[in-house]
């Protein structure tokens, strides 16, 4: 069973962060720039103050009517996250985000975050364990 440190040695442990005092529409830049869907919000000592993703935008701004430049990241960050720790397997992180139905993990080590992951590098991990798991039987049935 793979365990999120295996799948953070072939993915990274890149971490891009914004300040909760940004505005929402520096977060939204930069999540356009980088071409990802979320950003961990730190504070300046580098905690993890929470989670700031496109879903926060849509519902807690546009839907709203508010404006992004006057409108901070830490009035629509989501503060109470769900985090993983680099030996947690990736099933156990995948039924962490199927239950809260969220798309991306934080994973902190020694009350630090060390990387993130989203579903989809679950479900790449998942989906290359069963390729393996099916070449290796169809090598025992060749045998």
């Amino acid at each position: 069973m793979k365990l999120v440190k295996h799948l953070l040695d072939a993915k990274g442990r890149h971490i891009i962060s914004i300040s909760p005092d940004a505005s929402v529409f520096e977060a939204i830049k930069l999540m356009a720039d980088k071409a990802i869907g979320s950003l961990l919000v730190l504070d300046d000592d580098d905690n993890l103050a929470g989670i700031v993703t496109e879903r926060d935008y849509a519902r807690k701004v546009i839907v709203k009517g508010r404006s992004s430049k006057d409108t901070q990241v830490s009035e629509i960050m989501t503060s109470k996250v769900m985090t993983a720790s680099s030996d947690d397997t990736v099933d156990a992180c995948m039924a962490v985000m199927t239950k809260h139905k969220i798309r991306h993990l934080p994973v902190v080590e020694d009350d630090r975050v060390i990387a993130m992951i989203s579903i989809g590098d679950l479900v790449e991990a998942i989906i290359a364990d069963q390729q393996e798991a099916i070449e290796q039987l169809e090598h025992y049935i060749s045998s």
